[in-house]
């Protein structure tokens, strides 16, 4: 359980520290989430340390090339503040190797079977709106690329329609059986 302690380190150099109070109970239900859990502030963390690397590289430019709105120190102030930020950079960085490690060696000792962690193929685009249908019904014609949630929008926008165009039918009736009553 190391990694969940050496990412969250990372994590509470600029967040604080996070209690059990801060994390939603389903977090700690398990080891296998609390492992999920930590890979999720792991993603943080990697955010995070993009920033740092963006910060370091504005430092080490040249002052006259500085912006206005960037708001970078001068002189020997730069030099301390880059290191600062290298510092945190490589703190965050080996944060979330150990965590990395840490998380693999939990999926080894689980036993979880390679396919269940694969990759989707190249190019898959997962569809706006959710969970999709099969791809092709049970004599192979292929189907609509729409997600669940899209189908059940459909379904619910044409039994509108039915209901919209079956009250229109019943009112014209009715005013047909007045015309004639009326007659």
């Amino acid at each position: 359980m190391a990694s969940t302690g050496s990412s969250s380190t990372a994590s509470t150099q600029t967040r604080g520290p996070a209690t059990e109070h801060d994390i939603d109970p389903i977090w700690m239900s398990s080891r296998t989430a609390r492992q999920i859990y930590a890979l999720g502030e792991v993603e943080k963390d990697i955010s995070r340390l993009l920033s740092l690397a963006a910060s370091s590289m504005a430092l080490l430019s040249l002052p006259q090339t500085d912006g206005p709105e960037d708001d970078l120190p001068q002189g020997g102030e730069r030099s301390e503040k880059f290191v600062d930020v290298a510092n945190e950079y490589f703190a965050r960085l080996d944060a979330i190797h150990i965590a990395i490690r840490s998380s693999l060696a939990h999926i080894r000792q689980s036993r979880i079977a390679p396919s269940a962690i694969n990759a989707p193929p190249p190019n898959f685009i997962p569809p706006p709106l959710g969970v999709g249908l099969p791809a092709a019904d049970g004599e192979g014609n292929a189907r609509g690329e729409r997600g669940l949630q899209e189908e059940r929008v459909e379904r619910d926008a044409w039994k509108g329609i039915l209901d919209a165009l079956t009250r229109i039918k019943e009112a014209r009736d009715g005013e047909r059986g007045d015309m004639q009553t009326g007659r």
